[in-house]
């Protein structure tokens, strides 16, 4: 995909180029039109931003096949984004977009968000690094939020060019130094017009208050205690300032090596069973050394297994489950689907898309890491097991099987407060290295996994499955994946709360005289109006009873095993990329039950040898993980309860919204999710109508009323893929290619026919 040329090329038959050729310059036409218009497009600066270089008359193309149409404006590179400025962008400001970003414009790329550059020499696509001999007619950037961006340079000034793409080449690609990311430039110079958002009230971890609120909510206080022996990141960096242990385990054990083969507790169940993460002590080669680890591993073993009270399941995430090349290498391969130039190279590779999909081994590393949470999930749940992941540093397969883990036991942690601190708990307090795993200083290339991306696509397949259990939507997740790349939040530009502690404080000794107070993503104001940020939240949410005391103890709500989703699923017959692999039997995924490890046995894992020796047969404790997986789904789903998903080959999905937004051939004109949401947003309006006329016969003073904002009005002029893209913004070819289709008229007309495209597809 990547080989291919520039819009109109890639495979099958090549459009023919036009044959007129014009002489005069784009600029020299209309020149005092385009002077005013170009005085009224202005560029959106953030505080601390500054414009580094910049080019006119550059036309940036539509996603059209053989389309040389397109908008001709200005392109400009500051320290924090690439802005494209229409020159009749103020016609697209309108009512339609209503899910506007107030940081990130339809046509602004952060710098970090950048994922590879091409330049077209000749009609060749070439990949763009380091310092040019040559510079492109045409200028292609991948985003790592999977747009396409194709800007035309024919027209540009020659030096003009040299700078815009020699500035954007360094700027995205060359090394940084942490201090010099644009975090630091915006804290400072909006270090007074900083205000938090007084309705956030997500949980940041980074107290020992908070740390002991947690415990107490999970009933984990009576086995665990909040410690603050690294408070001063004296014992490990790696750690967080506060975290939790067994409570029998002496403090001074902590400082022996460095936090390393320490279980640090995540999170009780109700049956006082107990998630536990440890990293691996250092290998070493020295047997005196290998003793002295030994016996310390059977210390700190016996604080937590004493049978039969207290037994321990060990699961080795090192060595048993997925390594994080496995990852990077299928999310390669996986983007490359969705990173589409023009419209030909679409339907070229719609024919084998579901055979690069399944050889991508994305979709099934979804199912592998629901899969794994289930078990330990059983372990717990059911035979009232301690569970203790370990991995090399506990810092990236750690936090997502954990975080999945609490999401399918917690109904808390499905909450939108609950999950973001959860995040902050696992990811951000848990070291989980954000600024290598999403390269974000062009340092280590080696180093960039999307563990964290594949978290939130393991969330979406839980949302998607069972959408009243969740407070928040898929456009939340979708949103939250795009905030990766945003450097003005602080979240998760760092690999350790240590470092982040570290570079917030003093910037200068002469410069600065108070730590810097830096944004987090929480704040949700900062990104989005009010009116948008209702789309965030999911209105089929399902809240949980308050029962009255007079009721029996232990009720518990039980709803209908529902999806609000069906008729949509059967909508999305006109698309089918909306739909996941074929049933087949997972290749790569073995199948592993659970066991009961001896001490011997944690020990070898710890030094990082081999495990020798099961105590069960893998083949009955497969069956023990069905019955519990069936069982579980044959019953009615409680919101408030476990949730499990199901993991059979059709029922892992493509995150539709977040990989195809970008795409006009992969809409649903008028159909999909949103249709189906229209309705259920549009009765839960007339219920709440009537039951406030029902409300105001029993009271003498009329009250208000509160008109809910809906986004979602007609849904038959938006697509499935909103509120990312909407029905008039793009002009392609239809879904399914018909005989006669009609030219379209005005656009009267054409809403007229998408209202019949609407209700055909209804019959």
């Amino acid at each position: 995909m990547l080989g291919k040329g520039v819009v109109g090329g890639g495979g099958g038959t090549k459009a023919p180029k036009p044959s007129f050729v014009s002489y005069v310059r784009p600029e020299e036409i209309h020149t005092n039109e385009k002077e005013v218009t170009e005085k009224e497009v202005t560029l959106h600066l953030l505080p601390g931003e500054q414009v580094l270089c910049e080019a006119s008359t550059v036309l940036k193309y539509v996603q059209e096949d053989s389309s040389q149409h397109g908008v001709y404006g200005r392109l400009v590179c500051t320290d924090f984004k690439i802005a494209f400025l229409g020159d009749d962008e103020s016609a697209l400001d309108n009512d339609e977009t209503q899910f506007k970003n107030k940081v990130i414009g339809e046509n602004d790329i952060t710098l970090h968000c950048v994922d590879q550059i091409y330049g077209v020499f000749d009609e060749k696509k070439k990949t763009l690094f380091g310092q040019l001999k040559k510079y492109p007619e045409k200028l292609i950037i991948h985003c790592k939020d999977l747009r396409v961006f194709q800007f035309c340079l024919r027209y540009t000034k020659e030096e003009e060019v040299k700078r815009i793409v020699s500035g954007i080449i360094h700027h995205t690609q060359a090394p940084k130094l942490l201090k010099r990311l644009f975090l630091f430039s915006y804290a400072t110079a909006a270090q007074n017009n900083t205000v938090t958002d007084p309705k956030n009230h997500t949980v940041m971890f980074d107290s020992l208050k908070d740390w002991c609120w947690e415990l107490e909510r999970t009933k984990g206080n009576m086995k665990y205690k909040a410690v603050s022996v690294n408070e001063d990141y004296e014992v490990c960096e790696r750690l967080p300032a506060y975290f939790v242990v067994p409570t029998p385990l002496p403090e001074e054990n902590v400082q022996r090596f460095q936090g390393h083969g320490i279980p640090i507790w995540c999170w009780s169940c109700h049956n006082g069973s107990a998630l536990l993460k440890m990293s691996a002590l250092p290998k070493e080669q020295d047997d005196g050394i290998l003793q002295i680890q030994k016996s310390f591993l059977d210390r700190i073993y016996k604080t937590i297994h004493r049978p039969p009270y207290e037994i321990v399941k060990t699961e080795d995430l090192s060595s048993n489950f997925l390594s994080l090349q496995e990852i990077q290498t299928a999310y390669s391969k996986f983007k490359q689907l969705f990173l589409i130039d023009n419209s030909t190279e679409f339907w070229d590779t719609d024919i084998k898309w579901f055979s690069l999909l399944e050889s991508s081994s994305w979709l099934d590393i979804i199912r592998r890491c629901l899969k794994k949470a289930i078990e330990i999930t059983e372990c717990m749940e059911a035979q009232n097991m301690n569970v203790l992941l370990l991995e090399e540093n506990a810092s990236d397969l750690c936090c997502l099987i954990s975080s999945l883990v609490q999401l399918m036991m917690d109904p808390h942690c499905r909450t939108r407060t609950g999950f973001q601190s959860l995040i902050q708990k696992e990811w951000v307090m848990g070291g989980h290295c954000f600024l290598d795993r999403c390269n974000h200083l062009r340092q280590n290339d080696k180093e960039e996994v999307p563990v964290f991306l594949l978290f939130l696509d393991c969330v979406w397949q839980l949302v998607h499955q069972h959408p009243p259990a969740f407070e928040f939507t898929e456009t939340y997740l979708t949103v939250l994946s795009d905030s990766l790349y945003i450097p003005i939040f602080s979240t998760f530009f760092f690999n350790s709360p240590h470092q982040k502690d570290t570079n917030m404080g003093r910037e200068g000794q002469e410069t600065q005289s108070k730590p810097l107070n830096l944004l987090t993503v929480w704040d949700w104001s900062v990104q989005f109006e009010p009116k948008a940020q209702t789309l965030l939240k999911n209105p089929l949410y399902v809240e949980k009873p308050k029962l009255d005391k007079g009721q029996r103890k232990g009720m518990r709500f039980k709803a209908q095993n529902f999806s609000p989703t069906e008729s949509a699923k059967e909508r999305a017959v006109m698309h089918q990329r909306q739909l996941s692999l074929p049933l087949t039997q997972s290749k790569s995924s073995p199948k592993r039950g659970f066991f009961r490890e001896e001490t011997d046995h944690l020990i070898k894992n710890l030094l990082g040898k081999r495990i020798s020796k099961l105590i069960n047969s893998s083949d009955e404790l497969q069956d023990n993980f069905r019955e519990f997986y069936d069982t579980w789904h044959s019953k009615p789903t409680d919101y408030h309860g476990l949730l499990l998903p199901h993991i059979e080959g059709p029922e892992i999905k493509v995150w539709a919204q977040r990989y195809l937004r970008w795409i006009p051939e992969a809409q649903i004109l008028g159909g999909g999710r949103v249709a189906t949401m229209s309705k259920l947003l549009e009765m839960m309006e007339e219920v709440q109508s009537l039951q406030e006329k029902i409300d105001e016969r029993h009271h003498s003073q009329q009250a208000p009323q509160a008109e809910a904002p809906c986004l979602l009005r007609n849904s038959a002029r938006l697509s499935s893929l909103f509120p990312f893209a909407l029905l008039q913004r793009h002009s392609s070819k239809p879904v399914l290619p018909t005989s006669g289709w009609k030219a379209l008229g005005d656009e009267d007309d054409l809403a007229k026919q998408e209202d019949e495209f609407v209700d055909l597809g209804d019959v």
